[in-house]
Order: structure tokens, then sequence, then C-alpha cells
């Protein structure tokens, strides 16, 4: 995929990626949703194929779950300078992407938090940050509920994929009602996948 990209391209990318990172309350990818009608509807500087395995490869891969910013960026960066086999251009582009989506999705929220933990921590017998603390967890859930909707969606047809919306559904169920570790769920699902069940 080749795009061309200006510098007020890649500050817009970077202040959408900045108001993102104060958005990211359940962590970045709460914002998937956004970065996808940004980054793919909008500017169609990502193809669906690259913002979904992103997020799938950082997703299995250990380390934080931010990493699959870093991975748009390297793409992003890559279809600006014509794609991989253009050579050191290229990739230098994909390094300057990552490092502008990082910088914008890491350093405003980094800031906030280390602010507002330290103001939150003298203050954590207030009345107000208590209520804060309840009333941030639906709206949480609620983001990654979006998140996992969009995901599924990409890839998915319901009436021919029946399957996976009901492992989704009852996977979702399992983690909310019991303590059995996501880990374990994640292999059973792998397992299913390899066996051709889903």
């Amino acid at each position: 995929m080749n795009i061309v990209m200006s510098a007020l391209d890649w500050w817009s990318l970077f202040q959408q990626f900045c108001l993102l990172s104060l958005l990211g309350v359940g962590g970045a990818i709460t914002t998937a949703p956004e970065m996808h009608r940004f980054l793919v509807d909008e500017h169609h500087w990502l193809n669906d194929i690259q913002f979904t395995t992103s997020i799938a490869l950082a997703q299995a891969s250990p380390g934080p779950n931010v990493l699959f910013v870093a991975l748009m960026g390297w793409n992003l960066g890559l279809n600006a300078g014509g794609g991989l086999a253009e050579g050191p251009n290229a990739w230098a582009l994909g390094l300057f992407g990552i490092l502008v989506m990082m910088l914008g999705i890491m350093l405003p929220s980094s800031v906030l938090t280390y602010v507002a933990t330290r103001w939150a921590h003298r203050n954590r017998d207030m009345r107000g940050v208590k209520a804060f603390k309840a009333g941030m967890a639906p709206i949480v859930v609620a983001l990654l509920v979006c998140t996992g909707w969009l995901l599924t969606a990409a890839h998915s047809q319901p009436a021919k994929d029946w399957a996976l919306w009901v492992l989704t559904a009852v996977t979702a169920l399992v983690v909310w009602r019991t303590r059995i570790h996501l880990l374990w769920l994640l292999a059973a699902g792998a397992i299913l996948g390899a066996l051709g069940l889903i």
C-alpha cells in the first residue's frame, strides 16, 4: 500500500494520538475503534488487515498491550515509504511512524497519570476520589466491549461464523463469573482454532 504523507499529516497524526492518549482510560486498546476510524476509514493510511494484524500480533506477544500502536506506526511508515521492499528509506519512515505514534499515545497519559496519581494518593479518603474510581469501571468495560466488537466484526460474518460468536460470548461469561485464568481460555481458543472448529 502506497500513501503520501506531508509534515502536516505527521503532525495531525501525532496530535490525534495525543488526544487518544488522554481518552485511553482502560489502556490504549480501548481507543482502537477511534484509531480505526482515523487511520483506516478517514485517512486510508492503513488498511483493515494491517490494522487488525497489528493488534493481533501485539496481543499475542509478551509485553504491554500498547505495542500494537508501534506496529501500526511501523506499517504506516512503511506505507509512506512505498513498502518494505523500498529499503532503508522506507525502514526509516517505519521507525519514524513508531516514534510519532508511540510518543503521541504515551506522553500525555503518562504525565497525566503521574500528576493525578500523586494527587489521588494524597486525597484517597475524599468522597469524590472514591466516586471517581467507582464510576470509571463501567466506562472501561464498555470501551473494551466496543474494541472486541470491532475486532470480531472486521473478519467475521455472523451467519457463517456463528461458532466464533458463541465462543466469544461464552468466554466473556466465564471471565465475568469465574476465576479461571484468562490464559486457559486463550489456550482453549487456540486449540479449537488449530482443530478447525472455530
